[in-house]
């Protein structure tokens, strides 16, 4: 009992010479020109500290400073670097005698960052050395944190205060200014090994948006300080800009998050996000170990409407320049597809984009080393299926790209109205191109694409146009009836239409279009030009049945008999044409087989026969 008595009595001698040492002998100011002369030296900066130094002793040690300022390069403005109003860090000092440290406050309040890039390049860090020291002194400093962190034992923090905290980044060349500033960042208790609350609040304004943020959650330390714990991590964002879409976009996000220190891993879990009706859970796994960071993604999102995201089009058309420019002439910059290794799983409930509605999505997509793999997407596609693979190489200036797709009976007419506005054609269609081209640049797009595919509609109608009747009308007037016209619906049904094609130059050459109708074979050739929209086709009908319409004696006499047919015009407005000597040779035909009938029969008459 004595030994610790005595133990007692020299701790508390210790702690009181301490005490009187530091308050009545040991002035901190006494060390502020020292400062500034050290930092001037190394920086070539003015650091000043308008506030005198003050000691805090017991319970706690620490540290008041206030009115601290570092000057940015000559000849810059803001004249200051980086301006603080109070910073105070408080540590119990008993505990510290058996390798614990427990911090009463660490409190940081009105930091400014003012970080100015000049015209010629220079910035506000430049003239700021001191880097050769560190990192000789590197091996031993890690080796004393290394120690450090073995022996610590326990790290307790009565709570942090972070308030008023802004950081301006100003850019002459292009006279723009982007702030970001932390209103406040609070920490409550925190001890190793267990959660400890904290709660922020954010804001930024940038060049063509302000952003806010807020949240709050809990945050756990290992005690080893390798393993770092965040749960029940609530956001919520709001966005507002000109850019944007609606001009403001708000988003609330749950996540927890795991980050092995160690390994050098981040695991992030999306309990919750909703951003623009977009609802999404899912996983991000990060491991940034090597140079370039791994980063895999799974995502389960449900319904997307990517039009509601985007203006309408005559707001578009109102806001947009006065030019003639079609498009950007430069391709777009592919870079950053070399400096990442992303893998993502993506399944969606629906997408609509360009109101074309595409539903239960599976995409599986990888960018690593400048290669853009879609190694598989399918999805629902208007009654049909929907399965599509490609890849995008931007690892040189002129980018590359293939593609294979494929769409499995699709209605094909909806599908058509929604993606192009064109009526011409419906039916259950199924289609399958591949192809490759070069150039990202829009009207590059359809100019160096090379394709090659096939098509089969079965069970449809060709809109536009009615074959049959058009063959019979014109018969008609050939007869004399210029009068002859009909009210029947202008579409041509039939039960199968095949094809396959190449695409080249914007061109898309279709060599054996083939097309069975009730009454009707058409098969033929042509052309369609993707850019201009120009139709160019020569096809060949063959009758097999009657033309004959509602109420008319049955007429076979173009039965067997090939008419030229012609499509004209453009995909919105096609043009039917029908060659009419190819009727009048079917008209002096049955007209000839009559006057023969008729020859036979007074002859087998006056014979007898």
């Amino acid at each position: 009992m004595k030994v610790v008595k005595w133990l007692l009595a020299i701790m508390l001698t210790l702690v009181v010479g301490i005490t009187v040492y530091l308050t009545m002998f040991f002035d901190l100011n006494n060390f502020k020109p020292q400062i500034v002369d050290a930092v001037k030296k190394q920086t070539g900066r003015d650091l000043q500290i308008t506030e005198d130094l003050s000691w805090s002793v017991f319970p706690s040690l620490g540290i008041k400073l206030g009115g601290i300022s570092l000057s940015n390069p000559e000849n810059f403005a803001p004249a200051s670097m980086l301006n603080v109003n109070e910073a105070v860090a408080n540590v119990a000092l008993m505990p510290l005698f058996s390798q614990q440290i427990e911090v009463d406050l660490l409190k940081l309040d009105g930091l400014t960052l003012n970080l100015v890039t000049q015209k010629n390049g220079k910035t506000s860090f430049d003239g700021l050395s001191g880097d050769a020291n560190v990192a000789a002194q590197t091996p031993a400093t890690t080796q004393n944190s290394d120690a450090q962190a073995m022996a610590l034992q326990t790290l307790n923090i009565g709570g942090i205060e972070l308030t008023n905290t802004n950081i301006n980044l100003i850019d002459i060349a292009t006279n723009t200014t982007q702030t970001f500033s932390l209103k406040s960042f609070t920490l409550g208790q925190f001890s190793l090994g267990k959660f400890a609350d904290f709660a922020y609040e954010f804001s930024a304004t940038l060049p063509d948006m302000t952003v806010t943020s807020s949240g709050q959650g809990k945050l756990k330390i290992d005690q080893d300080l390798k393993l770092v714990t965040i749960n029940d991590f609530t956001m919520s964002h709001n966005a507002q800009g000109d850019s944007l879409p609606n001009k403001s976009v708000n988003a609330e996000i749950t996540t927890q998050i795991l980050m092995a220190l160690d390994a050098k891993t981040i695991e992030l879990q999306l309990t919750a996000l909703s951003a623009m009706d977009i609802a999404a859970t899912g996983d991000i796994k990060v491991n940034y170990a090597n140079s370039i960071p791994k980063i895999a993604m799974n995502l389960d999102v449900g319904d997307i409407d990517v039009d509601a995201l985007f203006p309408k089009q005559e707001e578009q058309a109102e806001n947009a320049p006065q030019d003639t420019e079609t498009g950007p002439s430069a391709e777009p910059d592919l870079s950053a597809l070399s400096t990442i290794d992303l893998s993502v799983n993506l399944t969606a409930k629906s997408i609509k984009v360009s109101n074309m509605l595409t539903q239960n999505w599976q995409l599986n997509m990888t960018a690593n080393k400048g290669l853009l793999t879609l190694s598989s997407l399918t999805a629902d596609l208007y009654e049909g299926k929907l399965a599509l693979s490609a890849k995008l190489d931007g690892r040189k200036a002129l980018p590359t790209y293939q593609f294979d797709k494929k769409l499995i009976g699709v209605n094909i007419r909806p599908l058509l109205m929604d993606a192009a506005e064109i009526d011409l054609l419906s039916g259950l269609a199924s289609f399958e191109v591949k192809g490759s081209g070069a150039s990202l640049i829009p009207d590059n797009l359809k100019k160096n694409l090379d394709a090659v595919g096939k098509f089969e509609v079965a069970d449809g109608s060709l809109y536009g146009v009615n074959i049959p009747q058009m063959i019979r009308s014109a018969q008609q007037k050939l007869k004399g009836d210029l009068s002859a016209d009909s009210k029947e619906e202008l579409k041509t049904d039939f039960t199968s239409l095949t094809g396959s094609f190449t695409m080249k130059d914007a061109v898309v050459t279709n060599p054996d279009l083939a097309m069975a109708a009730p009454l009707i074979r058409l098969k033929g050739k042509g052309t369609a030009n993707i850019a201009s929209e120009a139709l160019d086709y020569t096809l060949t009908t063959s009758v097999v049945g009657s033309l004959a319409g509602q109420g008319e004696a049955v007429d076979e006499s173009l039965k067997g008999v090939d008419i030229p047919l012609t499509i004209k015009g453009t995909f919105q407005e096609p043009k039917f044409g029908i060659d009419t000597k190819a009727l009048l040779e079917g008209q002096f035909k049955d007209e000839a087989d009559k006057a023969k009938e008729k020859l036979k029969d007074g002859l087998f008459k006056k014979l007898g026969i």
